[in-house]
């Protein structure tokens, strides 16, 4: 086990190279540049003025210099400054942003999976009844739908029409005079919509996958037998079933990590959340290249961490994997 590990660790290094390179070359190679659009509704802006500016942020410099400087301070865990007019570290942004993105993510996701596996396994026990079609319609819907219409839906009715939830931020005007209790209530009233949406847009593809997936096992030898001795079925699908049923999920929930900041884009950036899908958006609109640097490769981190819990829960659940026999 211990070699398995090593040689998985060892493979992130080259990996997260890559990944920060590719990056790198790609966000550069994009339209326009801070200069351009810190300069653009500036008259007074001349040729001489955007050089200097060029000069200050080293962007005079060739790609491969600038790569190669951007990674002597990756090296000492320095993201740089902002290209933002307040000049901020890149550190500090995202230190206050993070820790939201994360939480709610975090609660998201436990909903998700808490909600999708569940439906997925009574879809499979119900095979073709009218549960299984009824769940399928249910869930199909969440996918079909667009995550940002439903969202604005949501966003009408409940905010304005009915005016029963908040629509956007994370706290009321006011906010910070309540205590306890209250301002947990004000803050869970805020954080309804947004869980809502980040978890009903997820529910179709995880519990379809699982259904998929207790199917192939109910059709195993192994499942036939034990319901052959008289097993009753709660017993052969929650021990039996379940743990072989539940492996393919496990890779989908080491993917589920990056999700964790990219997935927070869309609704963070409508519900005005101040998370780090919002400020990746903002960065990417004013190319900030400090700043998406910064969040690219937390997102790379969580890639990549992800991946390697995935491959240590198929270790631990199959001796084969980490033995290298999987014949």
């Amino acid at each position: 086990m211990f070699q398995y590990l090593l040689r998985r660790l060892l493979l992130i290094i080259p990996l997260f190279i890559g990944i920060t390179l590719i990056t790198f070359v790609v966000i550069h190679l994009a339209p326009g540049e801070p200069v351009e659009m810190q300069t653009a509704l500036s008259p007074k802006a001349s040729a001489k003025t955007r050089e200097r500016l060029r000069e200050f942020y080293g962007l005079d410099k060739p790609l491969h210099v600038q790569y190669a400087n951007w990674v002597k301070k990756m090296a000492r865990f320095d993201f740089g400054r902002s290209f933002a007019p307040d000049g901020r570290p890149v550190i500090d942004k995202i230190r206050e942003a993070i820790p939201v993105t994360l939480s709610i993510n975090f609660i998201a996701l436990i909903l998700e999976f808490g909600l999708a596996i569940p439906i997925g396994i009574l879809a499979a026990t119900h095979r073709d009844t009218l549960v299984d079609k009824g769940i399928t319609v249910f869930v199909f819907l969440g996918f079909a739908i667009p995550t940002f219409w439903l969202a604005l839906v949501l966003m009408y009715i409940c905010g304005v029409k009915l005016n029963i939830l908040p629509i956007s931020g994370l706290h009321s005007l006011g906010a910070n005079k309540l205590t306890g209790l209250a301002w947990l209530w004000d803050m869970a009233k805020h954080l309804i919509l947004p869980l809502g949406v980040a978890t009903f847009g997820s529910l179709a593809s995880l519990s379809r996958y699982t259904r998929s997936t207790m199917l192939d096992v109910f059709g195993q030898d192994y499942i036939t037998t034990a319901r052959a001795k008289g097993l009753p079925e709660r017993i052969v699908i929650f021990r039996h079933a379940l743990r072989n049923g539940l492996l393919p999920i496990i890779t989908i929930l080491g993917f589920s990590l990056p999700g964790l900041i990219g997935g927070s884009v869309i609704f963070e950036t409508i519900f005005a959340i101040p998370g780090m899908g919002r400020l990746f958006y903002m960065g990417v609109m004013s190319r900030d290249y400090p700043l998406v640097m910064g969040i690219l490769v937390i997102g790379a981190f969580l890639t990549l961490t992800g991946n390697l819990l995935a491959d240590l829960a198929y270790a631990v659940a199959d001796p084969r994997i980490r033995r290298g026999n999987t014949a």
